[in-house]
């Protein structure tokens, strides 16, 4: 039998939910799926102290920094699997070198990662609209006259996985849920 709070979601999502509403909760869902691939049924994530203990455990402490970087890179790669199988291993391989810096320090990846995510996603949207032939022609003016070839000089900014992901969508590669969910990735990963 259905719990009172899953019959009191039904009824609210089935009979008063509005377009934004459903946004939001299909959003939830997509997020609830996510962690329940990655860590089980667990209603929330799992406990920091068991999973420092586990990375510990997995990680080889006593060897050189850069051992120690490469157990996080390696555990990255593994993390980004088991999140997104569908990436390929050069966005794999991409992402791991953009947020675990090699031993020169670079991140391998050609955009600012001092950007604020919000910014991101937002250079990200306008970007894409704009690609697709969505954009107002007011908002383009009004980017150009304010930052001038704004579509160049966003592409430059944007860490390379995020380029690949847009390229992918842009060539019809993937669909505009697996481009909005592979960018939510990729924005939660920095």
């Amino acid at each position: 039998m259905a719990s009172q709070e899953l019959v009191k979601a039904l009824d609210y999502i089935l009979n008063r939910c509005n377009e934004r509403d459903i946004e939001a909760v299909a959003a939830a869902v997509v997020r609830r799926r996510r962690d329940i691939a990655m860590f089980g049924s667990m209603p929330v994530a799992p406990d920091a102290r068991a999973l420092a203990e586990e990375l510990s455990s997995q990680l080889n402490i006593e060897g050189s920094i850069e051992g120690l970087k490469n157990s996080v890179r390696d555990y990255a790669i593994r993390t980004i699997r088991q999140m997104a199988p569908e990436l390929t291993d050069a966005q794999v391989e991409e992402l791991s070198r953009a947020w675990i810096p090699d031993s020169k320090g670079s991140s391998g990846a050609h955009g600012d990662q001092s950007i604020p995510k919000d910014l991101l996603a937002s250079m990200i949207d306008q970007f894409v609209s704009f690609s697709l032939g969505r954009m107002e022609e007011e908002e383009d003016k009004a980017l150009r006259k304010e930052i001038g070839p704004w579509p160049d000089k966003y592409w430059k900014a944007f860490p390379q996985v995020i380029r690949l992901l847009i390229t992918d969508f842009l060539k019809d590669k993937i669909d505009e849920t697996d481009f909005n969910s592979r960018i939510g990735l990729a924005l939660q990963m920095r």
